[in-house]
């Protein structure tokens, strides 16, 4: 069953003068539980399309329902409610506030939940532990490994237990090393229920999802489904589909 349908979606900027049109008619279905992929070069819409499935960039045309609600027929604070219960976000350059610690990163997302502060401390370990950094939590992120950082990043996306998972090149500013670790970490957690979208110029992890979906200028090109087993030279074929440099 879908938990993340996507009808139409436009988007155009103005540049000046000029109409950008970043999206174009797109439409795709993500199932609860899939570990799904967007892949295109720069500037082929993938960072805006996770925008619009994430709440914070309204489409021109075109509606996103996500578990039956039309996000964007939201008010804003009901919108902020929604994407704060069911939405956890990964970004390339981390974004952990440099005073606090790792722990107090985490606890970020569960500073408007109705909770007492041992519980949020206590969901803030359960995330950290989850993604290997058990101990770690009292370490600032200049403390820490790019690695790290990442899996503390990962953790504060999953610390409200979120039903979705957006990620935007989580593994840009890492090592081939690194990048392998976090991507088995998203696998992991794929593994355990949580849906996963992420966004990558990287065709090796496109070999840890279910399905990869191609843009190119703001148009879904080509999928690619059923990758068993994992592996990025799978894909080739239907890489060559799109531009080679992503």
């Amino acid at each position: 069953m879908a938990i993340i349908a996507v009808n139409h979606i436009s988007k155009q900027y103005r540049s000046g003068d000029e109409t950008v049109e970043a999206l174009s008619g797109v439409s795709i279905g993500i199932d609860e539980g899939e570990f799904v992929t967007i892949m295109g070069q720069s500037g082929s819409g993938k960072s805006t399309l996770l925008a619009v499935l994430g709440g914070m960039n309204t489409p021109s045309d075109g509606t996103v329902e996500m578990a039956g609600t039309d996000i964007y027929a939201l008010s804003g604070e009901k919108l902020a409610d929604f994407r704060a219960e069911n939405l956890g976000f990964v970004f390339q350059s981390f974004h952990l506030v440099p005073y606090l610690t790792a722990l107090e990163n985490v606890m970020l997302p569960l500073a408007i939940k109705k909770m007492k502060r041992s519980e949020k401390i206590s969901a803030a370990r359960e995330a950290l532990m989850r993604v290997g950094l058990a101990g770690k939590g009292g370490r600032l992120p200049n403390q820490l490994s790019g690695g790290e950082q990442e899996r503390v990043a990962i953790a504060r996306a999953i610390v409200n237990r979120p039903r979705i998972i957006l990620a935007d090149e989580p593994t840009g500013n890492l090592d081939s090393k690194n990048s392998e670790e976090i991507m088995a970490l998203f696998r992991d957690l794929n593994g355990e229920g949580q849906t996963v979208v992420m966004v990558t110029h990287n065709p090796e992890n496109c070999a840890y999802s279910d399905r990869t979906i191609f843009l190119r200028d703001g148009k879904v090109v080509a999928e690619e489904e059923g990758v068993k087993p994992r592996k990025a030279c799978r894909l080739s074929i239907a890489y060559k589909k799109v531009p080679k440099k992503c």
